[in-house]
Parts: C-alpha cells; sequence; structure tokens
C-alpha cells in the first residue's frame, strides 16, 4: 500500500518539477527568436490568468483587457523614463502595477454593480477611451510614434557580457528568466486565490449571485475586489510586454488586443490558470511562427506581399477563430478540460477483483447462528 502511495508522490512532483526544469534550461538551447516568443507568451500568460480569474471564475465579461495593460506598459516607461519622474526602474515596475491596479480600483464600482454584456460594453469604452489618450497626450505617451522603453538594470546587451556554461546570456537571455520569475509569481498567486476562500466565493458568484449572498458573500465586494486584481495582473504583463518590445506604440493596445486575450481563456479553458496559460502560449506563438515559416505554408503569403492573399497575422486569427469555434462545439472547458479527460482514460481500470473480494468476505464476520 506504501509503495504505490510513494510512486504517485514522486509522479506527482515530478510533473511539478520537470517543467520547470525544463523552462530553466531552455535559454542554454534556444536563439534569440524563440525566447522572444517565449516571453511573450509568458507576458501574454500572466495578462490571461488575470482576465481568467474575472471572467472565468467570477463571471464578468470584460473588453477592456488592453485598457490596464496599456496603463501598465505606459506607466512604467513614463515612472522610469525621460520626460517623468525618472524613477529607478524596478521601482517604476513596482508602481506601474500598483497603478493597473488603482485604474481597475477607479472603475470598480461600475464592475460591482454591472454584470454581463453591460460590463462587457462598459468596459470597450475604457478600450476606445484608453487609445484616444495614448494618442493626443504627446507629452506622456509620445502621441503615434509611441516611447522607447527604459531597461531594467542588468538586462540590456550593453551591459557587462555573462558567459554561462560556454552561452553567452544577453538581454533576451535574462529577461526570460525575468519573465519566468514573475509568471510563477502569478501562477502560484492565482492559483492559491482559487484555491482558496476567494476563489469559493468568486465561483459561487459566478453560479448564482443570490445563492452566493445567501451564504454570506458580499457581492459587489468581490467583484469590485476581482477586477482590481485582474487589472494588476494586466499591468504586470503590460510592463512585461514594454520590455520585451523595447518600444510602446498606441496601436498595439487596441480593441483587437482584448479579443486575442479573451480568445486564450476560451481556447485554454474558463477558471484554469493552466488553461489561460495554454490559451496564450496557442495565441500569441501562432502568428509570430507563421511569419517565420510563411515561405513553408500553403495558401500564406509573406508579410508585405501583394494585396488579396492572406497574411500570417490573418491567416492566425483565421486558425484559432476556428479553434474557438471547436471548443465551444466539443470542449466547452478548453484545452484544460481536454487534457484531464484523455489522462482520465489512459488510467487503467481498478480491477473487479478487489469489489469481489470484498463481498466474499462479508460473511466471514457474520454472526455464527446457534443451531436450535
Amino acid at each position: 500500500m506504501s509503495e504505490p502511495t510513494a510512486r504517485t508522490r514522486a509522479l506527482h512532483w515530478g510533473r511539478r518539477v520537470l517543467p520547470l526544469v525544463l523552462l530553466c534550461v531552455l535559454p542554454f538551447y534556444l536563439d534569440a527568436f524563440w525566447l522572444r516568443i517565449g516571453l511573450f507568451s509568458l507576458a501574454a500568460a500572466i495578462g490571461a490568468v488575470g482576465l481568467g480569474l474575472l471572467t472565468g471564475t467570477a463571471g464578468q465579461l470584460s473588453l477592456g483587457h488592453a485598457f490596464f495593460l496599456a496603463v501598465g506598459a505606459y506607466g512604467y516607461v513614463w515612472l522610469a523614463g525621460e520626460p517623468g519622474p525618472g524613477l529607478p526602474p524596478v521601482l517604476a515596475l513596482v508602481l506601474a502595477v500598483l497603478l493597473a491596479g488603482a485604474a481597475g480600483g477607479l472603475f470598480s464600482p461600475v464592475a460591482g454593480r454591472v454584470r454581463g454584456i453591460y460590463l462587457g460594453v462598459a468596459t470597450l469604452a475604457l478600450v476606445f477611451l484608453g487609445h484616444h489618450v495614448l494618442l493626443t497626450a504627446d507629452s506622456v505617451t509620445g502621441g503615434f510614434n509611441g516611447r522607447s522603453v527604459p531597461p531594467l538594470p542588468g538586462f540590456t546587451d550593453s551591459d557587462p557580457q555573462l558567459v554561462l556554461l560556454g552561452v553567452p546570456f544577453g538581454s533576451a537571455e535574462r529577461l526570460w528568466y525575468l519573465g519566468l520569475a514573475l509568471f510563477a509569481l502569478t501562477w502560484f498567486t492565482a492559483r492559491g486565490l482559487l484555491r482558496g476562500r476567494p476563489g469559493r466565493a468568486l465561483t459561487a458568484l459566478r453560479d448564482s449571485e443570490t445563492a452566493a449572498a445567501v451564504m454570506g458573500v458580499h457581492v459587489a465586494r468581490y467583484r469590485s475586489t476581482a477586477f482590481v486584481v485582474s487589472s494588476m495582473y494586466a499591468g504586470l504583463a503590460g510592463v512585461l510586454l514594454a520590455l520585451a518590445f523595447r518600444r510602446v506604440v498606441p496601436d498595439y493596445f487596441a480593441l483587437a488586443l482584448s479579443v486575442d486575450y479573451l480568445a486564450m481563456i476560451v481556447i485554454g479553458g474558463l477558471g484554469s490558470v493552466a488553461g489561460a496559460t495554454a490559451g496564450a502560449v496557442f495565441v500569441t506563438a501562432l502568428p509570430l511562427l507563421m511569419t517565420r515559416y510563411a515561405d513553408q505554408l500553403p495558401l500564406v503569403a509573406a508579410p508585405g506581399a501583394a494585396d488579396g492573399v492572406v497574411g500570417p497575422t490573418e491567416a492566425a486569427r483565421y486558425l484559432y477563430g476556428a479553434a474557438i469555434v471547436l471548443v465551444l462545439l466539443y470542449t466547452p472547458d478548453g484545452l484544460r478540460g481536454l487534457t484531464r479527460r484523455l489522462r482520465t482514460r489512459r488510467r487503467p481500470d481498478r480491477p473487479p477483483a478487489t469489489a469481489t473480494s470484498s463481498r466474499e468476505s462479508t460473511p466471514a464476520v457474520r454472526a455464527k447462528e446457534h443451531t436450535p
């Protein structure tokens, strides 16, 4: 009995530790292109986890995630750059995340009282308002051309060269570990929220507000808190995206970005941290890979080709649009649910001998009847 239990524990910890070890050794084998794809995917995963908490767990539809990503990205650029206060970049990173949370807090009274499609339309207004501010506030945002991103100390190619095991570590490799650390922080905090009392309260709130209120859940407070926490995750994702892109422009933080994040959590699985991560990797990496290998793919034209053909970005949107339709039709719980079902099918069924032996052993414990 103890040996199978020890084996099960070893497999359980192996499934947790092995992916972490694999992610840590990737910079020793991958070039800068693949590391940048991974870095963009990590940033998208942080934002998708936040939206998953809001939409998948709390049941609040939000189309304004791009706005809070922009607050985090531009907040960091302004706080750490010139013109701006010129704060230390690490302090600017923390303050940018808090600034995104404060923006979510200002909108939280609306999120606490409005739900469904009405909340979606209200958050949609944030995207258009934010895009207008980014274009017109030239002194802060740089206008249409955007602003360059102040790097973190020690995360640039001009810093003293670092060589580990014969592999030179430039800015891409160093930012990879920063993104991995921020994603790990996001992963564990989000899973802690979901497994604790707040997660149970948000799930009850999503299923039935009346039942949640009867059980003692303060509906408006929890919905507002979920919006603020999701905004802070989005702000952190915006900072990491800014560091990876090295320049922020207003057109990136448009409505299409909010739609991309909704696609991430639907494809990955609503209410799941792992599902949001898988969906973020799929939606983020697909257009980048199709752009790189456009000349080898059928029906896809290389970037900058003539009009009338499908470019890699459009083709990627068609593909994950089709993925959304397939998910909604055949596996509503997304990639996470599909993986769970496949894992369940692989497990061998319990042998019926256990039940038979228990039935056979039942007469042995009965008291003997005395013969008259």
